[in-house]
């Protein structure tokens, strides 16, 4: 395996632009010739079918959901960035690059990073053009926000459902052309084997999710668009649909895995209340523009906070970080809300708590400009915790959230596997070790719509792409291979559920391979993963069989990647000898305690190949390069 980035050697502000001139081009009438299998329809994948059907293409575009509309993408709340500089407080291009490069704590490709800045403003027109309804001012200009990790508003938002409305837009275009018949639509599927031929991929095997029955398709490339794998920690903001099988299946057939330990703990979310919880709820990041953090100043203080005088409060975050207050990025906001935590001064019935209070907003703007930004956020609050978030402060507490890494991709968007592009979350490429709140939205939007559009045709008049079916030889060797797996979870008949196993391995990797990691942890989780896995292959029960809707066989296969990638992610965590973004070692931290990376040694993307079940996963280091963004001790005071 070799790693080529395929960075061209220009000047960093032109090297999307010449590069997007020399790559080679598909005649548009021989567009309609070329097949192109999508996988996923959230915002990456469905703009991506969308873009790549209206140039011609023909797009097959597979979704595990009933819909494209209930993708995971829904769920995001908070807004989406972009370099408009619309309030004219000082940004640019250069400055949303230069933020996302320092959130990301120095670990993401510069050339990538700055690509991502440069197409963002395109985004928000491609968006208003379709009719998203972003907030507006007074005058009727596009309304921006603040958002962590940066000094300007650049956040483009529609309440708290800016994920939902963005992607009602993709799905629009997305359905203009299934209208069209350029891209069809196939629901309930779960992509469960990448199919290759000559080495590169060529079709996916799916399941029916409905009746069961296994599915063969064929293309002339592959786009995974599947999200991200926050779930392997039981407890997190995604979907419970959310996975990583897609992507597993793809590193197991020889796609690199990047930065796995690399994963975002999100400060602003709604604390566990039990042990029957399945899922933990987000509560946008937005409402740190007007929400103030604080605990007591007082060990086990246990009264109301409208007991509590100001004077016995501390607003912890605007004391430590003056400069940016309660918007610092999510990783410096999380690991702070521990620390107060762990010294005895977190609040609510389980003391794992801290206060995001609106008094003095409300106080200063008025409770109906407050329910005009934020209105269905503290609905969905109160319908939550029964508490009214106008009256008394929200309760939050940092919980797993999103995953910087992901498949390994070059510039074009494209794996170590020739054929197979990575969008969105389900890729590494743009934010490092920590991702700045409202680039999420950004950078699936830009793969979809604004990247791989250009990218993907380079591929296809590049190289040699005989005609094939789903006959071939390689796709009823993946049809076994499903077939084998399905059979042997069922066969297995023992008496722990899938759900008792998931929890299990949630408790390992939150409390060794979470917020914070030592080595002696992580250590314990390599000894405690294999045990784990070892018992969910001679112990789980599934009930009922392939035949039919069974979500305990769906579960089981993706709990069984889940035991696999958990270890690689606390391999990936001990082998990292320093602390950056959300990966914080904890004998790699400032006087202060805050992360302390080791830039001589570790300023490098570690890209895994999988060797074998029980083998030793081989690394592979791209180093990264920085000639436009000094490396610095990140420091937001």
């Amino acid at each position: 395996m070799k790693l080529d980035a395929k960075i061209p050697d220009y000047p960093i502000q032109d090297i999307w632009d010449k590069h997007k001139f020399e790559l080679k081009l598909v005649n548009p009438a021989n567009k309609r010739k070329y097949n192109i299998i999508v996988v996923g329809t959230g915002l990456a994948g469905a703009s991506a079918a969308a873009s790549l059907a209206e140039l011609g293409y023909n797009i097959k575009n597979f979704c595990i959901q009933d819909s494209p509309r209930r993708a995971h993408s829904i769920a995001a709340q908070g807004g989406i960035n972009a370099a408009k500089n619309y309030p004219n407080d000082g940004d640019s291009i250069w400055r949303l690059f230069y933020d996302t490069v320092k959130g990301g704590d120095y670990r993401s490709r510069e050339a990538n990073v700055y690509r991502l800045a440069q197409v963002s403003n395109n985004i928000i027109d491609q968006c208003v053009a379709q009719g998203v309804p972003f907030a507006r001012e007074y005058g009727g200009l596009l309304a921006n926000r603040s958002f962590g990790g940066a000094q300007v508003s650049r956040t483009f938002y529609a309440r708290g459902q800016t994920g939902q409305q963005l992607l009602l837009g993709a799905y629009s275009s997305l359905m203009r052309q299934v209208k069209l018949g350029k891209v069809k639509i196939f629901a309930r599927r779960e992509m469960l084997e990448l199919v290759l031929v000559d080495g590169k991929a060529r079709g996916i095997v799916v399941r029916n999710l409905i009746d069961g029955k296994i599915e063969r398709y064929e293309a002339d490339a592959v786009v995974l668009a599947t999200g991200g794998y926050g779930n392997v920690y039981y407890l997190s903001t995604n979907a419970k649909n959310s996975n990583v099988t897609a992507s597993w299946r793809c590193h197991k057939k020889g796609a690199a895995f990047a930065n796995p330990c690399f994963t975002q703990i999100h400060p602003t979310c709604i604390p566990v209340s039990g042990d029957y919880q399945s899922k933990l709820t987000l509560m946008s990041e937005s409402l740190r523009n007007d929400g103030r953090v604080w605990v007591p100043k007082k060990k086990g203080d246990t009264r109301r906070p409208s007991e509590i005088p100001e004077d016995e409060r501390d607003y912890y975050l605007e004391r430590k970080y003056p400069s940016f207050g309660n918007l610092v990025p999510r990783d410096v906001a999380s690991r702070n809300a521990k620390y107060v935590c762990d010294e005895g001064r977190g609040v609510g019935e389980t003391g794992l708590a801290v206060y995001l209070d609106f008094a003095d907003a409300i106080k200063r703007l008025g409770r109906k400009a407050i329910e005009d930004k934020y209105g269905n956020l503290f609905e969905m609050y109160e319908r939550i915790t029964g508490d009214n978030p106008y009256e008394t402060p929200m309760r939050i507490y940092p919980a797993v959230h999103y995953t910087m890494g992901g498949l390994w991709v070059d510039y074009n968007l494209m794996s170590t596997i020739p054929g197979l592009f990575v969008l969105g979350e389900a890729n590494f490429s743009d934010h490092g070790a920590n991702r700045l709140g409202a680039s999420a939205l950004m950078q699936g939007l830009a793969d979809g719509y604004f990247i791989i559009p250009y990218t993907i045709g380079n591929y296809l008049t590049s190289e040699e792409l005989p005609k094939i079916d789903t006959e071939h030889a390689a796709f009823s060797q993946a049809e076994a291979e499903v077939d084998e797996r399905v059979k042997k979870l069922l066969s297995i008949d023992g008496k722990k559920t899938v759900t008792e196993i998931h929890r299990e391995l949630g408790k390992i990797m939150w409390d060794y391979v979470g917020m914070s990691r030592t080595k002696e942890g992580l250590e314990k989780a390599l000894e405690e993963i294999p045990k784990l896995r070892d018992e969910f292959w001679q112990n789980v029960k599934i009930p009922a069989d392939a035949n039919n809707l069974n979500k305990n066989l769906e579960f089981a296969g993706r709990v069984a990647d889940f035991l696999e990638l958990a270890e690689l992610m606390a391999r990936d965590a001990l082998n990292r000898e320093e602390s950056c973004g959300g990966h914080f070692r904890e004998e790699h931290q400032t006087a202060e305690g805050e992360a302390k990376r080791n830039d001589k040694d570790f300023s490098y993307v570690a890209a895994w190949e999988y060797t074998g079940d029980g083998k030793t996963p081989k690394l592979h280091k791209e180093p990264l390069e920085f000639k436009y963004v000094k490396l610095t001790q990140r420091s937001y005071k």
